[in-house]
């Protein structure tokens, strides 16, 4: 089945995924984009749990500060290598989980840290578990999934704070 390049490249750019990646879904979905997208994220689960084993021992604390100065948060995210972390694609992920500490205000990373007893709503109180705040069709952890599908190591969420002025 010929695939035009258009179609490869629209995928690509919905996806992240790369260019035979995306024209290997499309071959596979008969052209159709959506299930092409479908097949590329049921890969993309697959390829992360490979991943999560590995250690995190490089990375990048982010700051961010909202307009106004009254809230502000600081986020260290780990990846595998310097050179990951380095990248654009990274850094632009550590940003974005500081933008989503100070305007969501999450009391842990991940559910494994909530205490038995503890009364609080999971998906509020999980860093992970939070709805996006620029797409809440996605929570935080699936942006995360798909950051590691791209560049291809493992990046976790080791800890963070958030600061609020007067409280």
């Amino acid at each position: 089945m010929k695939i035009p390049t258009s179609k490869i490249k629209q995928v690509r750019d919905l996806s992240g995924a790369g260019i035979m990646e995306c024209r290997n879904a499309l071959i596979e979905a008969e052209g159709d984009e959506d299930k092409a997208l479908d097949i590329i994220k049921e890969r993309c689960i697959f390829w992360v749990q490979k991943k999560t084993e590995r250690s995190t021992t490089q990375g990048v604390i982010e700051a961010y500060v909202h307009t106004g100065g009254r809230i502000g948060a600081l986020v260290e995210v780990n990846c595998e290598t310097d050179f990951v972390a380095r990248t654009d694609e990274f850094k632009e992920l550590a940003h974005h989980l500081a933008m989503q500490v100070a305007a969501m205000s999450p009391q842990f990373v991940a559910e494994e840290e909530i205490p038995q007893d503890a009364d609080v709503e999971r998906q509020t109180a999980c860093l992970v578990l939070q709805p996006d705040i620029r797409d809440p069709d996605r929570t935080i952890q699936d942006i995360i999934n798909e950051t590691i599908a791209r560049v291809g190591e493992n990046i976790k969420v080791s800890r963070f704070v958030r600061f609020e002025l007067g409280s």
